[in-house]
């Protein structure tokens, strides 16, 4: 291969983000379409809004680090806009799916419709110094952290997806998100407080980890107990560790704490000791801690974002500690990424691949859970790190 930072920035530029500005880019109703296939014709043309948040973020963080493109801020302010003009319930909350022109189709109990609402409106403030955006961002953030603050469960009132009285459940989810929404928003607007927040959201990630190992567990009670005879509590979702270590790493490259980084590192290296396959190669999505049956079917597959995630992780582990093994890593999963999920035939990277490395059929370049994020934002760190480091 040319050197290593040129083909991240080709396959951002040339097999990535055209896809999306070609198929994607609704210019009738706004926002993105993610619902594509192969070769990116359309198979659903309901919304996912959390995506439209994500997109919006994407794009104006290209216009930020690259060049000033208007269409990249086009397209963020459209996904931006569809999200106030047709996503907001009048409780103040977001939908998840709506239909292709803004109708209401499905909620969820969770806020990341919110948390990516956020992100577009901070980074977008960031490419275009308008306030109002910065203004919106904050509104939102304080408003969905309040709930977060109060353990507000089923905020719907709808039928609970638990029964929290039988066995009160925390998800890790929640507060790894968060954590990384603060850190853009902090990003966009320097206030001690959110520094005081991620702090806070630091000991509630802790409480996730397990006492005699360094794994973090999806699911605990909320007073930290752990569950060793329900399968779906001693899940190990490699991918969220591998994602949450290079938050962790960032945090404590920015505060200058060594405690921090060693937390990422140990998070890093636990997750993908348990999720790497030694026999097909690549990470696997979910795993047992004691080795029995996992629950979710799809627990072996390999998925877009989880090896997006590890080359990330493994790249800034490298950038910051100089170990080699980090490097090996990330030359490993960057090798089998680029030839079992890249498509340079018709774009973009394939989502769902078998065990064996052999994608779904028939394949599917996004849906509801997959467009324009984790592959071009590992693009985006990727190839600013690659530059520095010249590898």
């Amino acid at each position: 291969m040319e050197k290593l930072s040129n083909v991240f920035y080709d396959e951002l530029f040339k097999n990535v983000i055209p896809f999306w500005e070609k198929f994607g880019y609704d210019t009738e109703y706004g926002g993105m379409y993610t619902s594509l296939d192969r070769e990116g014709n359309l198979y659903s043309s309901d919304k996912s809004v959390w995506m439209q948040g994500r997109t919006g973020y994407i794009f104006a963080n290209l216009y930020n680090e690259y060049e000033k493109n208007p269409k990249f801020l086009e397209i963020s302010r459209s996904c931006i806009d569809f999200l106030e003009n047709h996503c907001i319930d009048k409780d103040g909350r977001f939908y998840f799916i709506v239909t292709k022109d803004g109708k209401p189709l499905r909620k969820r109990r969770y806020y990341f419709s919110e948390l990516f609402y956020i992100v577009a409106c901070a980074e977008y403030y960031r490419a275009t110094k308008d306030i109002k955006y910065l203004e919106k961002a904050r509104k939102v953030f304080y408003f969905v952290y309040d709930i977060y603050e109060k353990k507000i469960e089923d905020p719907y009132k709808i039928t609970p997806k638990s029964y929290f009285e039988t066995r009160p459940l925390k998800a890790l989810g929640l507060p790894m998100i968060l954590f990384n929404c603060v850190q853009i928003l902090r990003l966009a607007d320097p206030k001690e407080e959110y520094n005081e927040i991620i702090t806070k959201l630091l000991e509630e990630i802790k409480t996730f980890k397990m006492k005699d190992k360094n794994l973090l567990l999806e699911v605990i009670g909320v007073d930290g107990t752990i569950y060793d005879d329900i399968a779906s509590c001693r899940v190990i979702n490699p991918g969220h560790s591998i994602e949450l270590s290079w938050f962790l790493l960032d945090e404590g490259v920015y505060r200058q704490d060594k405690d921090i980084i060693e937390l990422a590192k140990n998070t890093f290296d636990a997750a993908y000791e348990i999720g790497y396959d030694k026999k097909y190669g690549g990470i696997v999505y979910f795993k047992d801690y004691l080795n029995y049956p996992v629950e979710a079917y799809e627990h072996d597959m390999k998925l877009w974002w989880v090896h997006s995630e590890t080359m990330l992780a493994s790249l800034k582990l490298f950038e910051v500690t100089k170990d080699s093994k980090y490097e090996k890593i990330f030359r490993d999963i960057t090798k089998y990424s680029f030839e079992k999920f890249s498509d340079p035939k018709y774009g973009e990277w394939f989502g769902y691949l078998r065990r064996d490395g052999a994608p779904t059929e028939p394949p599917c370049k996004g849906h509801i859970y997959k467009g324009p994020y984790h592959v071009p934002r590992m693009l985006i760190l990727c190839h600013k790190i690659l530059t520095k480091l010249d590898l």
